[in-house]
C-alpha cells in the first residue's frame, strides 16, 4: 500500500516533467513563447498547491489537482493577482493542454481529468482596438530623432510595424538574413503557430531598412533590432514603452493623440487598407497579406 501511495504521489511530477520536454517540445515543437506562457502558469499553481494544501510540488499527486482545486487557482489569480478574464482563460488553456495529455497517460484519473476539462472559459467583454489615421502614424513616425542612431533604429522598427502588421514577437525576432532587397522587396517571418510567411516591402520601408543594415552593419545572424550596443533582441517591454515613449512625442504635433492609447497591437490595425499583394515566386514561402501605405 505505501508503494502504490508513493507512485501515485510522484505520477504528477513525471507527468509534468514529460508534458514539456516530451509532448510540447519534442513532439508539438511550440515555440518558446508557448513554452513560457505554459510553465508560468504551473509555477503559479504549484505555488498556490504550497500555500492551499502545505504540499511542496515534488509530493503533488493528481488527486489534488481535482476540478475544485483548479476552479479555486483560477479564481485565486483573478483577485489576488489582479489578471484580467484573458489572462484567468489563457491560464486555463495551460491546465487544459495539460490535462488532455494525462488523459493519455494516466487513464486511471479519467474522471478527474474529464471533471477538470469541462471547467468553462469565463466570458468577457472584448473591447474594441482602436487604430491610427494617417496624420497620426505620420506624427508618429516622425516623432524618433533621427540624428541619433537609437533614433534611426526605432523610425525603422515603428515603420516596419506599421506596414507588415507583425507581432512584437515577429518584429524582435527577425535577423538581416530574413530581408530581401532587390526587384520586389520581401521579409521573411516564422509567426504565430510556426506558419512561415513573406511580407511583400513598399520601396520607402525597404530604403530605410536598407538603410538601417548598412549602418549596423551587415551581419546575416545578426537582429535586425538589437538592444543598443549590445545587439541583444529588445523585449516585449521595450517595444511597448519606445511605442508609448514616440505616442507620447507626437501629441506635440497631433493633439489627436492626445488621450488614446497606443500600444504595438494598435499599430497592426491602423491600415487606411488592405489589399493582396502581387504574387512573387518565392520558394518555401507563402506570401501573406500586406499593408500599404
Amino acid at each position: 500500500m505505501g508503494a502504490h501511495r508513493m507512485k501515485n504521489t510522484i505520477e504528477f511530477p513525471s507527468l509534468l516533467e514529460a508534458f514539456f520536454t516530451k509532448r510540447l517540445m519534442a513532439e508539438r515543437k511550440v515555440s518558446p513563447h508557448t513554452i513560457s506562457s505554459y510553465r508560468d502558469t504551473f509555477r503559479l499553481l504549484v505555488q498556490f498547491a504550497q500555500k492551499r494544501l502545505g504540499k511542496p510540488p515534488s509530493l503533488l499527486g493528481m488527486d489534488d489537482l481535482n476540478a475544485s482545486f483548479v476552479g479555486s487557482f483560477l479564481d485565486d489569480i483573478e483577485s489576488n493577482r489582479a489578471n484580467t478574464t484573458r489572462s484567468r482563460n489563457l491560464r486555463l488553456t495551460a491546465i487544459r493542454s495539460f490535462f488532455r495529455y494525462a488523459a493519455l497517460e494516466s487513464p486511471q484519473h479519467a474522471g478527474l481529468i474529464q471533471r477538470v476539462l469541462a471547467i468553462p472559459n469565463k466570458r468577457h467583454t472584448r473591447g474594441l482596438v482602436s487604430f491610427l489615421t494617417r496624420p497620426e502614424i505620420e506624427a508618429l513616425l516622425a516623432a524618433p530623432d533621427q540624428r541619433s542612431r537609437l533614433g534611426r533604429r526605432d523610425h525603422a522598427l515603428l515603420l516596419m510595424a506599421i506596414q507588415t502588421g507583425f507581432r512584437v514577437s515577429e518584429l524582435t525576432s527577425i535577423r538581416q538574413r530574413d530581408v530581401c532587397f532587390g526587384k520586389g522587396p520581401y521579409i521573411r517571418c516564422m509567426g504565430k503557430g510556426r506558419k512561415e510567411r513573406c511580407t511583400p516591402l513598399t520601396k520607402t520601408t525597404a530604403a530605410v531598412v536598407k538603410a538601417w543594415i548598412m549602418e549596423q552593419g551587415e551581419n546575416q545572424a545578426a537582429l535586425l533590432f538589437g538592444g543598443g550596443d549590445s545587439g541583444n533582441g529588445l523585449s516585449a517591454d521595450a517595444v511597448q514603452h519606445l511605442v508609448s515613449k514616440y505616442a507620447k512625442v507626437a501629441q506635440n504635433t497631433c493633439p489627436s493623440l492626445v488621450g488614446k492609447r497606443v500600444s504595438p497591437h494598435v499599430l497592426r490595425h491602423d491600415c487606411d487598407g488592405v489589399i493582396a499583394s502581387r504574387r512573387r515566386s518565392v520558394p518555401h514561402c507563402t506570401l501573406a497579406w500586406t499593408r500599404v501605405r
